[in-house]
C-alpha cells in the first residue's frame, strides 16, 4: 500500500500548528511537525505529536446508543437513533413550544459543521436557544473586542512575539497552555522585558527572562487602573494616537485618577517599586505587546479587566504596529471559528439577529424563508440552564462538550439535567460523565477523521485533512447534522451542504463585506499551498503577506473609525474566604500533557505518563506547616457546594491563603463557585472560597 503523508492540523489548542502524518497500511507510523508551516516551523508539542492517540481508544462510541425501558443504554442502528430524536424532540416541542429544546455545542468542530448546526437548529429545527462551551474559555475576549474596537477583531500575528521589546503576560499561562506559542517568544531576538500578572508562579511565569508579579487573586483590573494613572500622570502616553483613533479617553483619565500608588499596593500586594517599574516599562518599551487568557476572561468582572489592558495598550500607541497588541489567545482549537460561526451569540458570520437587515443578507445568500431565522440571539449558557432547572427547556442536545466535568458547580449542574425529558448526546466516546446520562448517544467522528477548517488564534484558516477513517458505525459529525436534516425534513434548506468544502464556498459569499472577509479565499487548496491564510482575506487584496497584524492604518470598525474606552468601578468578589472557608482556590492548566476533561489526552498512554492520575492541590509551604499537612498526603478539600479528596503538593507556586486544583480533575468543579461577567457571562472559575483539611485517622 505504501506511505501516504498527510498534513493537518492539530486538533488540540488554539496555536493551529499544522502536523504531518506519515501513513503506512493504514496505520500512523510517525506524526511530526510541518516545516513549512508558518505557526509551528516544524515544532511540536507533546500533545501535538499525538493528537491522534484517542482514536483507536477502547471507549469510543462506535454506533448510536438509546436507554431502553430498564434504564440501560444499548446499541442500536441510525435508524432507530434518528427516529429516537427527531419524535422525542419534535413531541416535546409540540407539547411545550420552539423554545422547549435547546443545544449546547463545542469549541472543537470544523467551521462547517458549526454552520450546519447552528443553520439546522435555528432555521431548520426551529430551536431557539443553544450556546457552546466556548462560552467557558472566550466569550470575555469577544465581547470586550466587539465593545472597544467594534467587532471581534484579535489583531495580532505570531509574528509579534519574536518583535516585541516588552512582552506583558496577564493571566496567561502560555507555556504550559500554548508550548509553541512560547517558543516563538523564545525566539524573540531583542531581549525583551517579560512581565508575567499572575497570583500563580506559573511555568511562565518561571521562565529565565520572566519577572514575576504575584498579584492578589482577581486584583487585576485595580492594578491595570493604577498603571494607567501613573501612564497619565507622568504623560508616558500617546496623545496623537489618543486623539486620532479613540473616543473616550478624558472620562477614563478620571476614571482612574482615584487609584493611588498606596491604594493599588494595598488591593495587589504588589510594592510601590514593582508598581511603578511596570509603568515605566510600559513607557520605556518601544513595542509592547499585553497578552491573556482566560485567567482573565474566567472572572466575575472580566469583559472590564480585559478592556483594562486593551485601554493601555490604546493610550500607549502599542496596538498596529509589529511586536505590539491587546492580544487575546484563545484556547480550544476551533473557538475561534465558533465566534463567527456557531450561531450562537450572533447570526451565522458575525451579523446580528435582531437586525432584519442582518437576517435578510443571510438568507439571501442561503436561499431560505428569511422568517426562518430568528429575531433574537440565544440566552448564554448559564441563563438556558436556568430554562432547563425552571422547566421551561425540556429537551437538549449536547454535541461534542462534557459539562457534567467542565462547567461550575457540577453537582448543581447534575441536579439540573435530571429535570429535562430528553437529553441527546453526540460525542466521540460513549463514556464521560455527560454521555453516561444520555437518553441517547450518536458517535461522532474526530480530528484526524474528517475533512474541514480551523481558525486559530491569530485568525489563521487551516485545513483538517482525514487521515484515517472514523470506528465502526461512528460518523463525522458533518454527515451526522445531514441525516438529522433528512430525519426531521428538513433537508430542502441544505440541497447545496453536500460537503464540507460547499459550505466554505456559503461561507465566503456570507463574510463578503464584513470584517472578517475571506471573499479572496480559493479553496481549501489555496489555505493549504500558502500554509494557512489569515482573515481577512477579500477579493480585493492586492498582495499576500503571511503574518498580517490588524489596524496598521489605526481604523477600528465603527462608523468613525475609533477605538472606545471602556471602564466602571471594581466590584467586590461574590464570594469571599470566612473563618469557615479561609483559602481562595484557583484553577487552570495542570501539565503541558493534560487536556480539558482529559476526555481525549488521557486516552494516550504517552500523555498519561506526564500527568499525575489523580486530582492534586497545590498549597503553600507555610500554610502545610500551620495545618501539619505533608508532601503527598490526602487532604480534604471543600466549598458550600462540596467536598473533595486531593494529593497535597507542597511548594511555593501559589501564595499563603490560596490553593491550586488542575482543572482538567472533575473534582475542581465540584468546589468552584457558579458567578458570572455581566457582560459576557462567561462563568468565574478563578476565586473561590474552600477549605483544606487533613485527613485524621
Amino acid at each position: 500500500m505504501g506511505e501516504r503523508i498527510i498534513d493537518s492540523i492539530c486538533g488540540y489548542c488554539s496555536t493551529g500548528c499544522c502536523l504531518r502524518t506519515h501513513v503506512k497500511d493504514g496505520k500512523v507510523v510517525k506524526v511530526v511537525g510541518n516545516p513549512d508551516y508558518w505557526v509551528n516551523r516544524g515544532n511540536a508539542c507533546i500533545k501535538g505529536l499525538r493528537f491522534l492517540d484517542h482514536l483507536g481508544a477502547y471507549d469510543r462510541a462506535v454506533q448510536p446508543y438509546l436507554r431502553n425501558h430498564a434504564g440501560k443504554l444499548e446499541p442500536v442502528e441510525w435508524s432507530t437513533a434518528l427516529r429516537a430524536f427527531t419524535s422525542n424532540f419534535k413531541n416535546i416541542q409540540q407539547k411545550y413550544g420552539n423554545g422547549s429544546i435547546a443545544f449546547l455545542s463545542t469549541g472543537q468542530m470544523t467551521n462547517e459543521e458549526y454552520a450546519f448546526l447552528g443553520a439546522l437548529a435555528k432555521f431548520g429545527m426551529h430551536i431557539i436557544h443553544g450556546d457552546g462551551n466556548t462560552r467557558q474559555c472566550m466569550s470575555t475576549a469577544v465581547v470586550a473586542y466587539q465593545q472597544s474596537f467594534g467587532f471581534d477583531a484579535p489583531p495580532f500575528t505570531y509574528k509579534d512575539f519574536e518583535e516585541s521589546d516588552v512582552m506583558i503576560f496577564i493571566g496567561a499561562n502560555v507555556a504550559t497552555a500554548h508550548p509553541i506559542m512560547w517558543t516563538r517568544a523564545l525566539a524573540n531576538k531583542n531581549e525583551p522585558v517579560v512581565l508575567v500578572i499572575d497570583p500563580r508562579k506559573t511555568s511562565t511565569a518561571r521562565g529565565h527572562r520572566s519577572e514575576h508579579y504575584a498579584v492578589k487573586p482577581k486584583s487585576d483590573l485595580i492594578l491595570l487602573y493604577g498603571v494607567a494613572n501613573i501612564l497619565i500622570e507622568n504623560n508616558w502616553i500617546d496623545s496623537k494616537y489618543i486623539r486620532e483613533h479613540t473616543i473616550g479617553f478624558e472620562d477614563f483619565r478620571c476614571h482612574v485618577g482615584k487609584y493611588s500608588l498606596e491604594k493599588i499596593s494595598a488591593e495587589t500586594g504588589l510594592t510601590r517599586e514593582q508598581i511603578l517599574r511596570f509603568a515605566e516599562i510600559i513607557h520605556k518599551g518601544k513595542r509592547v505587546s499585553f497578552w491573556w487568557t482566560v485567567g482573565i476572561n474566567q472572572g466575575y468582572q472580566a469583559v472590564r479587566t480585559a478592556q483594562a489592558i486593551i485601554n493601555l495598550a490604546l493610550m500607549t500607541g502599542n496596538i498596529g504596529r509589529p511586536g505590539t497588541g491587546a492580544n487575546s489567545i484563545t484556547g480550544q482549537c476551533n473557538a475561534m471559528g465558533a465566534r463567527l460561526f456557531s450561531n450562537t451569540t450572533n447570526l451565522l458570520g458575525g451579523y446580528d439577529f435582531k437586525n432584519p437587515d442582518n437576517r435578510r443578507k443571510v438568507a439571501d445568500i442561503l436561499g431560505i424563508d428569511e422568517n426562518l431565522i430568528p429575531n433574537a440571539a440565544s440566552l448564554p449558557y448559564d441563563k438556558l440552564l436556568e430554562e432547563i432547572q425552571n422547566e421551561r427547556i425540556k429537551g437538549l442536545w449536547i454535541v461534542c462538550t462534557n459539562p457534567i466535568h467542565s462547567w461550575v458547580n457540577t453537582k448543581g449542574l447534575i441536579e439540573t439535567f435530571k429535570k429535562l425529558e430528553y437529553l441527546v448526546v453526540q460525542d466521540m466516546f460513549y463514556t464521560t460523565e455527560t454521555a453516561q446520562t444520555a437518553d441517547l448517544i450518536l458517535p461522532a467522528a474526530g480530528c484526524g477523521e474528517k475533512d474541514g477548517t480551523f481558525i486559530n488564534s491569530e485568525r489563521r484558516i487551516g485545513i483538517v485533512r482525514k487521515i484515517m477513517d472514523p470506528p465502526g458505525k461512528a460518523l463525522p459529525n458533518f454527515i451526522i447534522f445531514k441525516k438529522i436534516a433528512e430525519a426531521w425534513g428538513s433537508a430542502d434548506l441544505f440541497k447545496e451542504w453536500s460537503s464540507p468544502e460547499d459550505v466554505f464556498q456559503i461561507l465566503k459569499k456570507i463574510s463578503k463585506g464584513q470584517p472578517y472577509d475571506i471573499s479572496g479565499i480559493k479553496d481549501y487548496k489555496m489555505i493549504e499551498d500558502n500554509f494557512g491564510i489569515q482573515w481577512p482575506f477579500p477579493e480585493s487584496v492586492n498582495s499576500f503577506e503571511n503574518e498580517r497584524r490588524l489596524f496598521e492604518d489605526g481604523r477600528y470598525y465603527f462608523a468613525d473609525g475609533k477605538a472606545r474606552f471602556f471602564f466602571e468601578d471594581i466590584s467586590d468578589p461574590p464570594e469571599k474566604p470566612s473563618d469557615e472557608f479561609p483559602f481562595i482556590l484557583l484553577t487552570g492548566r495542570g501539565s503541558v500533557a493534560q487536556w480539558h476533561t482529559l476526555t481525549r489526552s488521557n486516552k494516550s498512554e504517552m500523555l498519561r505518563r506526564y500527568s499525575p492520575p489523580e486530582a492534586y492541590v497545590e498549597i503553600n509551604q507555610a500554610d502545610a506547616k500551620r495545618f501539619s499537612i505533608d508532601q503527598n498526603e490526602w487532604v480534604v478539600v471543600s466549598s458550600k457546594r462540596g467536598e473533595i479528596k486531593a494529593k497535597a503538593k507542597l511548594g511555593d507556586n501559589v501564595q499563603p491563603g490560596q490553593v491550586f486544583i488542575p482543572m482538567h480533575y472533575r473534582e475542581a468543579n465540584i468546589l468552584t463557585f457558579p458567578a458570572f461577567d455581566p457582560y459576557s457571562r462567561q462563568p468565574s472559575f478563578k476565586y473561590s472560597a474552600v477549605n483544606v483539611k487533613k485527613i485524621l485517622g
